[in-house]
């Protein structure tokens, strides 16, 4: 994305979000956070919040945005590092206060260091102040003393924030509908992710290690243009498969296990989110056929049901419908149907959500009920679709034949203004296509 694409982009979120809050006559205060330490003085790569990212599109460490709509003059105002050349020898380039709002669209900029003294001003006016509180307990604190140095002047008549309010009430909502732009980076997530996940297929075979295949996805993420993996890569061959969060990479590849990998990139901080489930070896067992078939006529089925109108619940119940009447029919469960969903028996085998909204977080923000009611998709929503099923090792329940055995697929589908665009669409999934592509090539050497 061009630097005045991207200017653009994160200029055009904010406005969005500056009209928000005046609705609701509101201030924001986003934070783009701190490193965080590893082990010992060994710090993890630094990655800002998403609420400052999505309006900003700045990534460096101790930055905070005021988004202020009465504020007369200076309505959106970063604070943020300032150049000092020992600390950029040491720790990388800062863009520096006096260069920020030509680079990032800002109002004004000024050092963080006076963060706390200039909100009173930036604050008056309003009413109420967004802010995500839980995160940093000592930065929580400073908050409240700011609203307790600010009350007492609404005795005088002055209009200042007597609250704070949580983003999931107001900018969380804009964060769920994509702009184009934000969906041009999607697409670019799902296309590293696409070439990344067909790599993997052409060198797993039997005697790879998953950390070798873990490597491979994020050298294939990296070497396309994102700045790495949006979650921790999960790489489970055989009954590993059966643990949903497996990060562990601890074993090799054995022909006749499937192999279930859940990786995606991000590109601009957005995330892709995919799941693949293959044959070691190249070809599926009757038993590993039988599932995936299932797995993948219901991921199907619930893919056509993403189009605006629907509920968000829609997929989900479908999901658990259909799974439940294969498993019953594969004699993996006992029937009658209704029953099975009424005591759900079913979460034996499948013990997860269908769907997630997607964006600049894996699990994306945004309200899964309104009024009480499932959420109604509409157009520039994008959900994971991802039913599965899993067979515990030791499930002595089911013939062993079936133990040990985990099928999960996974897309991620955009609501479109007629239907649906399946953003993962190219990455292999049809049996076919998995037996004659997974171990025809091999390791980068």
């Amino acid at each position: 994305m061009l630097q005045s694409d991207r200017r653009a982009l994160f200029h055009a979120h904010r406005e969005r979000a500056l009209e928000r809050l005046a609705r609701d006559n509101a201030c924001a205060l986003l934070f783009s956070g701190s490193p965080r330490i590893r082990n010992h003085d060994a710090e993890h790569r630094f990655r800002p919040d998403s609420d400052f990212w999505h309006a900003t599109g700045f990534g460096e460490p101790e930055s905070v945005l005021v988004l202020a709509p009465q504020h007369p003059e200076t309505k959106s105002v970063l604070f943020l590092r300032e150049r000092e050349r020992e600390q950029e020898i040491w720790n990388g380039r800062r863009l520096g206060v006096a260069a920020a709002p030509a680079a990032l669209g800002v109002d004004r900029a000024h050092p963080i260091g006076e963060l706390w003294s200039r909100l009173p001003e930036l604050l008056r006016r309003h009413e109420r102040l967004v802010y995500r509180a839980g995160l940093d307990e000592a930065r929580d604190r400073h908050v409240i003393a700011l609203l307790g140095r600010v009350r007492p002047t609404i005795r005088n008549g002055a209009v200042a924030p007597q609250q704070w309010v949580d983003p999931a009430l107001s900018l969380h909502e804009l964060r769920l509908f994509k702009t184009s732009g934000e969906l041009e980076c999607m697409r670019r997530a799902a296309a590293i992710s696409a070439a990344a996940h067909t790599a993997c297929m052409r060198a797993a075979r039997a005697g790879v290690h998953e950390r070798e295949l873990d490597a491979l996805l994020d050298y294939e993420f990296m070497r396309r243009g994102a700045s790495g993996a949006a979650y921790t890569n999960i790489v489970a061959a055989g009954e590993n498969a059966c643990i949903l969060h497996y990060v562990e990479k601890a074993s090799e590849l054995r022909d006749g296990e499937l192999l279930l990998v859940d990786a995606g990139a991000e590109f601009e901080c957005y995330a892709s989110d995919v799941t693949r489930t293959y044959p070691v070896g190249g070809r599926f067992g009757a038993e590993q056929r039988a599932l995936y078939e299932l797995v993948l006529r219901v991921q199907k089925e619930c893919i056509e049901l993403v189009a605006p109108g629907r509920s968000f619940w829609d997929v989900h119940e479908h999901a658990v419908r259909e799974l439940t009447r294969g498993l019953i029919a594969l004699g993996l469960l006992a029937g009658p149907l209704e029953d099975a969903l009424a005591k759900e028996t079913y979460k034996r085998f499948y013990m997860h959500r269908t769907s997630h909204w997607l964006g600049l977080d894996v699990h994306d923000c945004g309200a899964y009920h309104v009024d009480g009611a499932g959420r109604v998709l509409e157009s520039g929503m994008v959900l994971t679709v991802e039913p599965g099923l899993y067979v515990a090792p030791d499930d002595e329940t089911v013939e062993r034949r079936w133990r040990g055995l985990g099928v999960r697929i996974e897309d991620d589908v955009l609501v479109a203004n007629e239907g649906r665009e399946v953003l993962t669409e190219a990455i292999p999934k049809e049996i076919a296509e998995l037996e004659a592509l997974v171990g025809t090539g091999a390791l980068p050497s």
